[in-house]
Formats: C-alpha cells, structure tokens, sequence
C-alpha cells in the first residue's frame, strides 16, 4: 500500500482511507450490528480489529470516522454515529454498499 500512497496526492490517499474506513470497517460494522447507528467505542473496537488483521497502523485510519461526518455519510449525536437516513433501506436489505455508491445516493436530488 505505501507504494501505491507514494504515487498519489494528499486528497487521493484521504478519498482512499475514507473508502476504506467505510467499506472494511463502518458499513461492516452497522450490517453486524443490525442498526443504523453504532457507538464510538464500537466503531474504535472494529478499526483496532481491522488496524491489526491488515498491519495497517491506527494512525492511518484515524480521520476516516471524521471525515466520513464532514461529507455527510454519518451523523454525530454525543457518542454515536447515526447513518445518513437515504442509507437505512441499503442497511435493511443487508447490501454491499461502497463508498461510490453511497456518494451517489446522499447526492442525487
């Protein structure tokens, strides 16, 4: 992966960690835990879990969460994380749903 990172500007190594936090770890985590919200400390067990499994160090995933509220994909309430309401039907269904089309259905209308 660092190969690939040494390659790509700042904003493609964001966009791709963001990917990755939502496609490895936040939407795994809201389909295990059959709900459209989670918990800080849910969110944090999954990511050391992840961090550990793939040797990527937490440092590196550490703004995705963040990252993912400032795009408007999650929702910050005190210690949870709510999943954007056009995202709870794609939860229901249990689909596999990336971090592509999910841009697209929070931007579309």
């Amino acid at each position: 992966m660092s190969e690939i990172n040494s390659l790509k500007g700042k904003y493609a190594q964001s966009t791709q960690y963001r990917r990755l936090i939502w496609e490895d770890i936040v939407w795994p985590l809201i389909l295990e835990l059959n709900r459209s919200y989670f918990s800080l400390e849910e969110y944090q067990n999954k990511r050391k879990d992840y961090s550990h499994n793939h040797d990527i160090s937490l440092s590196k995933l550490s703004g995705g969460l963040i990252s993912l509220v400032l795009k408007g994909i999650l929702k910050k309430e005190k210690e949870l994380y709510s999943l954007h309401y056009r995202l709870i039907p794609y939860m229901r269904k249990k689909t596999n749903l990336t971090y592509g089309q999910v841009l697209r259905e929070i931007c579309s209308k």
